[in-house]
């Protein structure tokens, strides 16, 4: 069960009723998403001619990060072709936006491609001057999907680790780094440490993402160091000594990290020799 809510610019969302989360709360689903998912994915230098651009959209629920793509692909001034691929478990958020695309706003202009995807489990869009984007739904879990051809980058947008450990977890993303080329970055509304150290102890390097609302700050995580514009400096090592709530995801109850993952973190690529 969803019910809109009124943001305080007079912008509205969704909230879930039956975990009480509420997606792109404080600035609304498009400013959100185009600071913390869009920016970092660095379309407009990273799409190349005839090249498919692929991006895996993980946690559709509402379709606001896809149409945050759509919007940000559309304004390109040159061909592309890119793969988009929603995972989710259920439509029933998709089916509530399209239902209220009105009081929301940003599913209106996409109103036909969101139908089709709900309808037929894929679509396509496409932009002048030569932009196409083939879209395709997977449902299911995705810790046990990821059929899909390895992503350029990763729209990573499923329910808090408080809601939904497992899709946090250090085992998930360890598994998920294996699935991934030299050329992924991941994005992600999360600042906490113990998502910071989870993504790094899992392979990948860990940056700082844009801010949002109340953040001033959120997360992006890439399989190259070079792919991000402000990589967690040495110093941040400090912080997770201190932290008390600085251990991998899915290791137990949260609290500081132990001696051994402290190690690990240290050599990590990232910050050795620094």
């Amino acid at each position: 069960m969803f019910e809109l809510v009124r943001l305080r610019d007079g912008l509205h969302t969704i909230r879930d009723l039956e975990t009480g989360e509420t997606f792109h709360p404080v600035v609304g689903p498009m400013e959100e998403a185009a600071a913390i998912h869009i920016a970092p994915l660095d379309l407009a230098n990273r799409l190349k001619g005839n090249d498919v651009f692929t991006v895996w959209d993980v946690g559709l629920g509402a379709g606001a990060n896809a149409v945050a793509l759509l919007e940000a692909l559309a304004a390109l001034p040159r061909p592309f072709c890119c793969r988009l691929v929603s995972f989710d478990l259920t439509l029933e958020p998709l089916r509530f936006a399209i239902e209220h695309a009105d009081a929301l706003r940003y599913p209106v202009r996409w109103l036909a491609q969101l139908t089709a995807l709900v309808r037929f489990g894929q679509t396509t869009v496409e932009f002048s001057p030569g932009g196409r984007v083939d879209w395709q739904l997977s449902l299911g879990d995705f810790t046990s999907l990821r059929s899909a051809p390895a992503p350029d980058g990763i729209i990573y947008d499923p329910y808090s680790p408080a809601k939904n450990q497992t899709m946090w977890s250090l085992v998930h993303f360890a598994a998920l780094r294996t699935r991934l080329t030299n050329h992924t970055v991941l994005t992600s509304y999360s600042r906490s440490t113990a998502v910071r150290v989870t993504l790094l102890l899992a392979g990948f390097y860990v940056g700082i993402g844009g801010a949002t609302g109340e953040k001033d700050q959120t997360t992006v995580a890439a399989t190259d160091l070079a792919l991000l514009r402000h990589p967690l400096p040495a110093s941040w090592l400090l912080r997770v000594r201190m932290s008390t709530s600085a251990r991998p995801i899915g290791r137990g109850e949260n609290g500081p990290i132990d001696a051994t993952d402290l190690r690990t973190l240290e050599q990590h690529p990232q910050f050795a020799g620094v």
